[in-house]
């Protein structure tokens, strides 16, 4: 039999969704004010800030750019987390403990404090590579969330299915194409997703490393803050958050993987 929700619990979840959601809403409505400032409630109904952002060139710039730093950031991630999370999680590592509290360590270390850090480091250094610096400050912050998912999906993997396969004959990249991969992709793909918007959306790493050439978007959405306040800053903020929607909606039309799967 199933269990009736209280009404209690409802209430409890429709508090948190309004606590989520809310911050999201009010950006997408201050964005489509015809009014020459940001007001809210919003004043008609317009579309030109839309218009405005997308057809500007330095928005376009750092959009392009943030897009290439967070594929890349992304794909050093994957190839750096997942043989770490299969380290951790098959075999006994040596201070183990130890080294995944040093690789998850960026998730509790203000991320105001790593980008100082990584600046002295690559002052120290005389290092004059900007695109790597962003790519090195990046990942070091984006490398624990692959890690996190990724270990959790081999933690969670059927083994009786793996030594089945084993037994019967089958070759170690069959066991890992047709048995592996479909119980822990769902784990790759959250860490991946997770990576790409954290990428795309840091300001902290960023302020620290980035320069004139190498200018990510939320850097742009702080200068037009500095410069003006109208509501084209409502609408940068609502095609970011469109974004990263509409890159989860179509991993999970792509590959068939639920969005609530995803977050598990």
């Amino acid at each position: 039999m199933t269990e009736t929700v209280s009404p209690l619990l409802k209430i409890v979840v429709a508090i948190v969704l309004v606590i989520v959601v809310a911050p999201l809403v009010v950006p997408l409505l201050m964005s489509i004010s015809d009014t020459a400032y940001i007001v809210f409630p919003p004043q008609g109904f317009t579309l030109k800030w839309y218009a405005a952002v997308l057809t500007n060139p330095e928005a376009q710039g750092s959009f392009l750019f943030s897009l290439e730093l967070a594929s890349i950031v992304t794909i050093m991630s994957l190839i750096l987390g997942i043989p770490c999370a299969i380290g951790l999680t098959r075999f006994k590592v040596p201070g183990q403990d130890a080294v995944l509290g040093i690789i998850l360590s960026p998730l509790i270390v203000p991320l105001i404090v790593t980008g100082v850090a990584l600046l002295q480091l690559f002052s120290i250094m005389g290092s004059r590579a900007t695109l790597l610096q962003l790519v090195i400050g990046h990942t070091v912050i984006c490398l624990p969330y692959v890690i996190r998912s990724v270990s959790g999906s081999f933690v969670l993997t059927n083994r009786n299915l793996e030594d089945a396969a084993s037994v019967l004959g089958a070759a170690p990249h069959v066991v890992a194409t047709k048995i592996i991969w479909p119980q822990v992709r769902p784990g790759i793909l959250a860490g991946g997703i997770f990576c790409f918007i954290v990428s795309f959306d840091d300001y902290p790493i960023s302020m620290w490393l980035a320069d004139g050439n190498h200018f990510p978007i939320p850097l742009y959405l702080y200068t037009v803050i500095e410069r003006s306040f109208d509501p084209s800053i409502a609408a940068i903020a609502s095609l970011m958050i469109f974004f990263a929607l509409l890159l989860v909606l179509v991993i999970e039309k792509v590959f068939g993987i639920s969005l609530a799967r995803l977050a598990s």
